[in-house]
């Protein structure tokens, strides 16, 4: 076994593979980005060594510098985590040639696996179904085009070269499948360097069930069950369970068989995932992918085997052989990602400090969060997992919704409540699953109200802020005159989405047009109490965090809206960024006409792209951004002047 192995990766994996160090007794190594100075994954390792400036291309990607820092501190094993370089074969290679051990399987699985077409050439041949479409190399937008015809709509384009949904596009006619190949191949050549694409046939009623695997260097190799990993936005994973509700004993077999064939087809060695789509109406199922890695959603396996993967692929590495040929599955777990992420607007990443914290003890929790962590777009909007276990299906749900109700994280706008609101579904609880569920119910999902009493306890705290100011009442602002109180009104924003005028006089408040109510409000080891509801609180500058029951709200008073724009002739439209990213693409220019709904410009943060159109009809007054630019959340990109009647 290894004295000493480098962690390649950042944020809750990192955090998680250095326990599993520490916990074999052998020494850790972190390496950090200066936006990762002072992360968790840093402060718990043994030692850490600082490889490049925030830009992932010169820190976590840079295979020159992750190598040097683990010869320079005595490394002998390099376990990548997963994302970055996880699944890069010349990175494996690099580590061996400097006489590394690459925690993973070998440069040629990667190769094999890491490349869609010949992935799927490979298991095809070992007998493995897969899903019908093309898969030839280096297809023009020509071919995709004839392809898209044979198969019929509607199809998916999937990038050769990698995963994670990035540059994966649902096609449903052709009228739209060029600009979609456009757009597939930026994304693939920005994720992946690579922007070949295949073409399938998309699967109705389509689940996305996978098949973890284990393989050693003596020939060994064994399944541990499958994970239902359905419940996907954009194509990327929210929510994930084991075992599945939709298999069987004698399907869970024949798949977890077909997995291994597909593992041994390339020689693989570690820990792996057989990636399959499944018609949820007739069982049939296809391979997709594998992943030549650990996954995100390991914990849920791990709780229902009892088997750590991140200690097996330690001890396969260093040439350990498999002790168990089968896996018994106990009860039931369900893992939540926490994102940084609204999904009121689209999913789209957001960011922040970090201002209050609080984690349940009662599950597990994967995370790199702190007090103070700081959210950019630098890298992926993941920020935790929260994973239940339960004895049945229900027990684990009704443990993770718990949970979730518990988390406190102020100062970063997160999906949080879309996570409770999904749990709580009707098909989701009866275990209906489809990866166009979200999507199909996103609506009912997504909530844009603030509760009166929220704005309540907003306009109370604001209030007792400015009676704590002086025992003069002529310097308080709190509408203090002699015979009674007047009433104060403030505007609260929301999250720049709302603003609502409330008016408070001493223990009255009302909202809006609201008839006045009474309420007190006192803070109590630091969190506010209005009456009987508690809500977690944090200040950053002018606006004010509260947090309750899972949600959070960021409220500002704000100055009253100007009924018009600056550039006359009727209000001016303003073109925002919908995340903080950078702009890709400029399509306007200052002067020009534009209509409601035209492209404007693509913004891209943590490898996803979005297109912002123009708000209303009118001509374009400003342009205040450029290709290659910063922009922050809801920064103006341009100003659109409206048309006269």
């Amino acid at each position: 076994m290894f004295d000493s192995v480098l962690v390649a990766n950042r944020g809750e994996i990192a955090v998680r593979v250095v326990k599993a160090l520490r916990g074999m007794g052998i020494r850790s190594v972190a390496v950090y980005s200066d936006a990762d100075a002072d992360a968790r994954h840093v402060r718990e390792a043994d030692v850490a060594v600082r490889i490049g400036p925030a830009s992932a291309r010169e820190s976590y990607l840079s295979i020159e510098r992750i190598v040097e820092a683990a010869l320079s501190t005595g490394a002998q094993a390099v376990h990548p985590g997963y994302g970055f370089l996880a699944e890069n074969a010349e990175f494996a290679r690099a580590c061996e040639k400097a006489g590394l051990v690459f925690i993973g399987p070998s440069p040629d699985a990667i190769e094999a696996m890491g490349d869609k077409i010949r992935a799927k050439l490979t298991v095809r041949a070992a007998g493995v179904p897969v899903v019908p479409g093309r898969t030839e190399p280096g297809m023009s937008d020509d071919a995709l085009v004839d392809a898209a015809r044979e198969i019929g709509f509607p199809v998916l384009l999937k990038p050769s070269a990698g995963g994670g949904g990035k540059g994966m596009r649902l096609v449903h006619e052709e009228s739209a499948l060029r600009d979609a190949i456009e757009s597939a191949r930026r994304e693939a050549r920005g994720s992946f360097g690579d922007d070949t694409l295949l073409i399938e046939r998309f699967v109705t009623n389509p689940r996305h069930i996978e098949i973890q695997v284990l393989a050693d260097a003596h020939g060994g190799a064994v399944h541990l069950g499958e994970r239902e990993c359905s419940l996907q936005r954009r194509h990327q994973k929210i929510i994930e369970e084991a075992p599945s509700p939709l298999l069987d004993p004698e399907t869970r077999a024949a798949m977890g068989q077909a997995a291994v064939d597909a593992a041994k087809s390339v020689g693989y060695l570690g820990a792996g995932t057989v990636e399959f789509i499944v018609d949820g109406t007739s069982g049939d199922y296809f391979f997709m992918e594998m992943n030549t890695r650990l996954q995100v959603e390991h914990p849920v396996t791990e709780l229902v085997t009892g088997v750590d993967l991140v200690e097996w692929q330690l001890r396969v590495a260093s040439g350990e052989p498999l002790d168990f040929t089968d896996v018994p599955l106990t009860g039931h777990a369900v893992e939540a990602r926490i994102y940084a992420e609204d999904p009121a607007r689209g999913f789209l990443p957001t960011g922040g400090e970090v201002l209050a914290l609080h984690e349940p003890t009662e599950v597990r929790v994967d995370s790199a969060l702190q007090v103070g962590l700081r959210v950019g777009s630098d890298y992926d909007p993941m920020l935790a997992k929260v994973i239940a276990h339960g004895r049945t299906r229900e027990e684990a749900l009704r443990k993770l919704d718990a949970a979730l109700g518990r988390t406190v994280l102020l100062g970063v706008t997160t999906n949080i409540p879309f996570l409770r609101a999904l749990l709580s579904d009707v098909d989701v609880r009866a275990g209906r699953l489809d990866t166009g569920l979200v999507e199909r119910k996103l609506d009912e999902l997504v909530t844009h109200e603030v509760p009166d009493e929220v704005l309540a306890a907003a306009a109370l705290e604001r209030q007792l802020v400015l009676s704590g100011r002086g025992a003069d009442p002529w310097d308080q602002v709190g509408g203090w005159r002699v015979g009674e109180h007047a009433w104060t009104t403030l505007r609260v924003d929301v999250a720049g989405r709302e603003t609502t005028e409330v008016r408070v006089r001493g223990a009255e408040v009302a909202v809006g047009e609201g008839e006045p109510v009474r309420a007190t409000a006192v803070v109590r080891d630091g969190d506010l109490v209005v009456g009987t509801r508690r809500y977690a609180m944090a200040r950053d500058g002018r606006v004010l965090w509260l947090g309750s029951e899972g949600r959070s709200w960021a409220l500002t008073e704000t100055e009253p809206l100007e009924s018009a724009g600056k550039h006359g002739g009727g209000a001016a439209g303003p073109v925002t960024s919908p995340m903080p990213g950078t702009v890709l693409v400029v399509r306007a220019a200052a002067g020009d006409e534009v209509v409601a709904g035209q492209a404007l410009f693509v913004v891209e943060a943590m490898k996803m792209e979005h297109t912002v159109v123009a708000p209303v009809d009118g001509v374009l007054a400003e342009v205040n951004v450029q290709a290659g630019q910063q922009v922050a959340l809801d920064q103006t990109l341009a100003v659109v002047v409206p048309h006269q009647e």
